[in-house]
């Protein structure tokens, strides 16, 4: 292999190479005009069935199941590998062009909400559920929100693309983020020993954010490194896992805005509960 040398000044002049490098690019904003659909209920999500999608959709249908109605959603499919998400409408809610991407109509004025981050503790917030107003506990859980938020790209754009998506397999970055993925599955095995939930005793928006990547990890839904990775070791995280997905408003999340994967787990856009029984 010929060793790189980095050139003083780089320039956008080829892609990439890998799985999405015909949607990166060096610049922001729109591409094309195209308006976002809007439905019939307070809350308009516009996203996909990534890990970082299925958060928001997650603690949607876990704050229906607590009875509140406000929380009812529009579940718009944003496909990014068509390059959805650089359409003006989309770059209008994320300028960051990314899902998920919410917009808040139950007011006067409408509320936009990007980063996944951002879009959880915005609900948990608004409907006060699932998320600690205790001082010490609301700490701990806006701590392990953000550990996810800081972690979870050496988890998917740094171990998952270069073990799965990249144009080659390189031994260095491979060999660089899979050490560092399995120190993030230690500091929650670790957790997880002594503590049922991620930020303590109840289930919270932390657990919500951490398990599309970590649990959908161990459980081998990602990048197929289940064995490479010897997730068997991480029992406490599994078994959190396991708790995790057998909540029926988890079930229902993980299909939301899916495409991909069983035909009886996809569910490409969300308007009603009866939605899911088709």
């Amino acid at each position: 292999m010929t060793e790189y040398v980095p050139p003083k000044v780089w320039t956008w002049d080829a892609e990439s190479g890998g799985t999405f490098a015909s949607i990166n690019r060096p610049i922001a904003g729109a591409t094309h005009d195209k308006a976002l659909p809007v439905g019939k209920h307070p809350l308009q999500l516009y996203s996909l069935a990534t890990p970082n999608g299925q958060k928001v959709t997650i603690l949607l249908e876990e704050l229906l199941v607590l009875g509140h109605t406000g929380a009812e959603y529009d579940a718009w499919l944003i496909k990014i590998g068509d390059g959805d998400q650089f359409g003006s409408g989309f770059v209008a809610v994320n300028p960051n062009s990314k899902i998920p991407a919410l917009l808040d109509r139950s007011g006067t004025t409408p509320i936009r909400v990007f980063e996944s981050g951002a879009i959880l503790q915005y609900l948990a917030e608004k409907f006060g559920a699932f998320f600690p107003t205790e001082p010490a506990a609301r700490a701990e859980c806006l701590s392990w929100l953000f550990w996810q938020m800081g972690s979870a790209p050496y988890l998917g754009g740094g171990f998952g693309h270069f073990y799965a998506y990249a144009p080659s397999k390189m031994e260095y970055p491979i060999n660089r983020f899979a050490m560092e993925t399995k120190r993030q599955l230690d500091v929650l095995d670790q957790r997880l020993a002594v503590s049922e939930y991620i930020a303590g005793d109840e289930y919270t928006i932390a657990d919500i954010a951490i398990w599309p990547w970590y649990g959908g990890l161990v459980k081998g839904r990602l990048y197929d490194a289940a064995q490479f990775l010897s997730v068997q070791d991480y029992k406490h995280v599994l078994r959190w896992a396991d708790a995790i997905e057998a909540r029926p408003a988890v079930q229902r999340g993980r299909r939301v805005n899916r495409v991909s994967g069983p035909l009886e787990e996809q569910l490409p856009e969300r308007h009603d509960a009866r939605d899911f029984d088709r």
